[in-house]
């Protein structure tokens, strides 16, 4: 997709904030720091529209942007790594739950894991939460730059064996640095909008 417009719109905590124009939105879950900030980036040809930090658990909130006033990203507070209160997490968890389960207006969630890596379990918790409430999962292993191409079908299979992926979910290898896997993530988002 040729993206000509994309723009920060808010930042949720609560049903009543989410946009209410009704497009389709693709959600973005990962570990903390996994490269979701990047991904957006990438795949919609700007530097810094979405924030990336050293820092892991800087987004806390959901934050939504609209592409080419046609779809919404909406990036998810990422699990694993964030130093806050179990307080603090317990409320997250509420708010992305309410967000994946309550929301009509999303159409799949594209999991990010990092292709170095077997997913941990709390990619697996995620995923299996997504399958438990029959939300699309699009699986996207990134930083496949980090590891040579005849290696890669290598960690594939650890992916495809540690989440259990069904032979429908889609699992691409992306690239922030070098763009690889760029066209084919946004396939993957054009068939479930």
């Amino acid at each position: 997709m040729k993206v000509t417009k994309s723009d920060f719109i808010i930042s949720a905590v609560k049903p009543e904030q989410y946009p209410d124009d009704h497009l389709p939105e693709i959600g973005l879950a990962g570990r903390s720091n996994v490269g979701k900030s990047s991904l957006i980036n990438t795949l919609i040809n700007r530097k810094n529209l979405a924030r990336t930090s050293g820092k892991p658990g800087k987004t806390q909130t959901l934050n939504f942007y609209l592409i080419n006033e046609l779809l919404y990203f909406v990036d998810v507070p990422g699990y694993g790594f964030a130093k806050v209160s179990k307080k603090e997490r317990d409320a997250w968890g509420r708010m992305i739950e309410t967000y994946l389960t309550d929301r009509e207006d999303l159409k799949a969630v594209i999991l990010i894991i990092d292709l170095r890596h077997a997913p941990s379990n709390d990619d697996v918790m995620m995923y299996d939460w997504l399958k438990h409430y029959e939300i699309p999962v699009i699986v996207v292993a990134t930083k496949s730059d980090k590891i040579p191409k005849g290696k890669w079908a290598k960690h594939l299979k650890v992916v495809n064996q540690t989440l259990k992926l069904e032979p429908t979910d889609k699992l691409v290898t992306f690239s922030s640095q070098t763009g690889q896997g760029k066209e084919d993530v946004w396939s993957a988002i054009k068939s479930y909008i």
